[in-house]
């Protein structure tokens, strides 16, 4: 552990030390070789860590961004792809799938239009050939949309889990491209026969651009793909539809996979029992007493059953972790974070194994002191049935001194 921390010291060390060689005014290429040694083996999550510990340090985010164009150059040849089990991004609707296809509309806009346009442009600034220039750059001007839902949608997510500097860069960076196609939008309304200045500042904004897709697509996209959980890219596509779109219609909506729960339960030989009652060793209750009865235990319970599916939670008045019925039929795993997936594929594999019989937790929420424990369910027989997790507020217990043995008026 020790030599882990050690490294990522001195990768920290060395990655200023290039920083501080592109301020003193070294190109992209002359620190490229050093930086690409620097991040050989380490994925982007950790290199966006160590510019936020820069920053957090005292650098300036405008320093931190001299490293995005050795980012683009380093990483087209070397960034090791992260695998997942799963690639949602490759689902239609899905927000990642939908950046994607506006980064394709995109450089389709700027290879088959733009680029066109501006050769004949450059041979002939005749008021046709401006024309055509002006109705792409009217065009490119709609990655405002990819942009504003990447800051507003997505940028949030990243900073609730302390990955601040990585947007503060890109957003910047953002800025610097929507005010180069302002400049040129103006320049091309009052063109005045500058042509040669025109086509440089077309050609550097068009570069900026497509550096960016590529930028999104092999560091931004990976490292959110690898810390926001289902919800969250559900709640992402969902307000989407509000800021639009660039180049492209999503007539698609994404919809995360779910198990019918009822369903499942019919096929394992389950039956309903909800016209009668249930009897247990110790008494009968009507399914109506067993669903109040659950939501009024001062507790939050979710069950898990024994193939990982989420398939019951309480009610209760003031749940701790908030729960919709959305994630009935989900899989367990889905409901975190993939960073921290491992952790809960561990304690469903001590639980079901019988490592463990139960797993516990407490953590400091606001004003609330929130105890979780996870239990395995097991029937008469030691067979697993699932995992139940219990949650509750321990602090107005901790507090509890004394005796009571009066009523309260």
């Amino acid at each position: 552990m020790s030599e882990i921390i050690n490294n990522r010291e001195y990768r920290q060390k060395i990655l200023k030390e290039l920083i501080g060689e592109l301020h003193k005014g070294k190109t992209v290429d002359e620190v490229k070789p050093r930086f690409e040694k620097l991040i050989e083996g380490i994925d982007a999550t950790e290199i966006a860590q160590m510019e936020q510990a820069l920053i957090m340090e005292g650098m300036p985010v405008e320093e931190i961004q001299r490293l995005c164009d050795v980012h683009a150059a380093v990483f087209k040849g070397s960034i090791e792809e992260i695998h997942r089990p799963t690639k949602p991004e490759d689902t239609p609707g899905h927000p990642v799938h939908t950046f994607k296809l506006e980064n394709t509309a995109i450089e389709r806009l700027i290879k088959e239009r733009i680029q066109v346009h501006l050769q004949e442009f450059k041979a002939d600034d005749n008021p046709e050939n401006l024309a055509k220039l002006t109705e792409d750059i009217n065009a490119l001007w709609q990655i405002d949309k990819h942009y504003l839902r990447k800051e507003n949608l997505l940028f949030p997510f990243m900073e609730k889990y302390g990955i601040t500097a990585p947007p503060k860069v890109m957003w910047g960076v953002d800025d610097e491209i929507r005010e180069d196609i302002k400049a040129i939008k103006n320049m091309l309304k009052h063109y005045n026969g500058e042509k040669d200045v025109l086509l440089e500042r077309i050609n550097n904004t068009i570069n900026r651009v497509t550096e960016m897709i590529f930028k999104e697509e092999n560091i931004l996209f990976p490292m959110v793909l690898e810390t926001l959980s289902e919800d969250e890219w559900l709640k992402i596509e969902e307000e989407s539809g509000e800021i639009g779109y660039t180049l492209i219609d999503v007539k698609t909506k994404w919809k995360p996979v779910r198990v019918n729960v009822e369903e499942k339960a019919e096929e394992e030989g389950e039956k309903p029992s909800n016209d009668g009652y249930i009897k247990f060793e110790t008494g009968v209750l009507t399914p109506e007493e067993i669903n109040g009865i659950f939501n009024t235990i001062p507790l939050d319970i979710t069950f898990v059953d024994k193939d990982g599916f989420v398939k019951y939670f309480s009610q209760g008045k003031e749940r701790i972790f908030p729960r919709t019925k959305a994630a009935i039929g989900r899989e367990v795993k889905n409901c975190h974070p993939p960073a921290s997936v491992h952790i809960v594929e561990k304690i469903v594999e001590d639980l079901k194994s019988g490592k463990k019989e139960n797993e516990d937790f407490w953590i400091k929420m606001g004003d609330k002191y929130v105890y979780i424990r996870y239990f395995a369910v097991r029937d008469e027989k030691g067979e697993f049935l699932g995992i139940m997790e219990v949650t509750q507020n321990i602090k107005p217990i901790q507090e509890i001194t004394g005796e009571k043995r009066l009523v309260s008026d």
